[in-house]
């Protein structure tokens, strides 16, 4: 096993040594190794990949289409996410010069950051947020202003926006929202997005918007502040959450041509292009899978309304999610804000994983995520020997 070289040791980017590790996944491998646990820690659906995409995925292989791909993506396939979002967001993108598809919507957020942000920059970042936001643009040298929202019901005003900009000044290029939100659920109605948007305009800066979870919403429509400030908005989702499709690795971003002229070369430096065989897998999936979301989101709606319930009555208290398919829900009093503790006690006692909330920045402090994206027998478990440790705690 080959050992560095001790003069070697410290050659390291500085700026990457100086981020802690990704701490879901993090945690998640801490307690894996707990015997018998059963895990609502991940944001993993664990449906299978509907059969005609399958099929479709198969017949690219069989088809040895195998070769690279134009950086940007296939124009077929980037058609049909502008077929899709000029259906869903109202708004046209060129596929020739609007659109890129990424490897995962993670790589698309990153790839916009480094084109972006210039040392010295600013992002808001209301929180709490999914971890990964916090490197991609702290790896910029830009610093991320972190906005709790926990008193605010987890959702950014425009008004706290407005503070926020006066507050941090001109060094603020752009604000990051995720909606509906991981960890929380949260998010926007239309008039709290025009609200937004009109701040954001005002200001000329950039909203860089995670819409990974937009096919599942429950109880309101979903608003996409792309279809209100198309102008200064990037819009990043995929087909990870909407089509069970996590290991394909397929995403996208839509913007203003001039922006995604640039942010394409940052994709071309990092990952050449996409995979030939999960794009025709993603062409299928935009074209005729327009069903299958709804199919996902009857089960996580009753998982939701099944797991929130069951929690209440436990002394859990939890804000109903919008969206997605999470809930963040507030540790015992006994525990104060140690969320850590509480969620490493329950691995253990209970064979319950969940994810401490201080994971996702100011406002996850005292409480945990925990994924009903898991089946239904793993839910009920869940719920069972959560309900057994709670009885237990004294």
């Amino acid at each position: 096993m080959p050992r560095l070289h001790a003069e070697l040791a410290t050659t390291v980017n500085s700026h990457l040594a100086a981020v802690p590790p990704a701490q879901i996944r993090a945690f998640d491998e801490e307690i894996s190794a707990v015997p018998g646990l059963v895990k609502l820690t991940l944001g993993e659906p664990d449906f299978a990949v509907p059969d005609h995409v399958k099929k479709a995925a198969i017949e690219s292989i069989q088809n040895d289409d195998s070769h690279y791909s134009p950086s940007k993506g296939k124009i077929e396939l980037r058609k049909a996410i502008s077929k899709y979002l000029e259906q869903s967001r109202h708004v046209y993108y060129d596929p020739e010069t609007e659109i890129v598809v990424t490897i995962g919507a993670t790589e698309a957020v990153t790839a916009t950051t480094f084109a972006m942000l210039n040392p010295g920059d600013k992002v808001i970042i209301p929180t709490p947020a999914f971890s990964l936001y916090f490197p991609s643009v702290s790896l910029t040298g830009t610093e991320p202003i972190k906005v709790n929202t926990a008193d605010d019901g987890f959702l950014l005003s425009a008004e706290r926006l407005e503070e926020v900009l006066a507050k941090e000044g001109p060094a603020v290029k752009a604000v990051l929202l995720n909606y509906p939100n991981n960890p929380t659920g949260r998010s926007y109605t239309e008039e709290e997005l025009k609200a937004l948007a009109k701040v954001i305009e005002d200001h000329h800066i950039y909203a860089i918007v995670d819409e990974i979870y937009s096919s599942l919403m429950y109880d309101q429509p979903f608003h996409s502040l792309a279809t209100l400030l198309p102008e200064q908005t990037i819009l990043i989702s995929g087909l990870s959450k909407s089509h069970a499709m996590t290991g394909y690795r397929l995403g996208y971003v839509a913007g203003p041509g001039e922006f995604i002229s640039t942010m394409s070369k940052m994709h071309s430096f990092m990952v050449t292009c996409p995979n030939d065989t999960a794009q025709a897998a993603a062409i299928e999936a935009l074209e005729n899978g327009n069903d299958d979301p709804q199919e996902f989101k009857r089960a996580y709606r009753q998982r939701r309304d099944k797991l929130a319930s069951a929690m209440r009555k436990m002394g859990f208290e939890i804000a109903l999610p919008d969206g997605a398919f999470y809930i963040f829900a507030k540790i015992p009093a006994q525990f104060g804000k140690d969320d850590l503790a509480f969620a490493r006690k329950l691995a253990h006692e209970a064979k319950v994983g969940v994810i401490p909330g201080n994971a996702f920045g100011p406002g996850g402090e005292g409480y945990i995520r925990l994924s009903y994206a898991a089946a239904d027998s793993v839910i009920d478990t869940a719920i069972e020997r959560l309900q057994n440790f709670m009885n237990n705690l004294g």
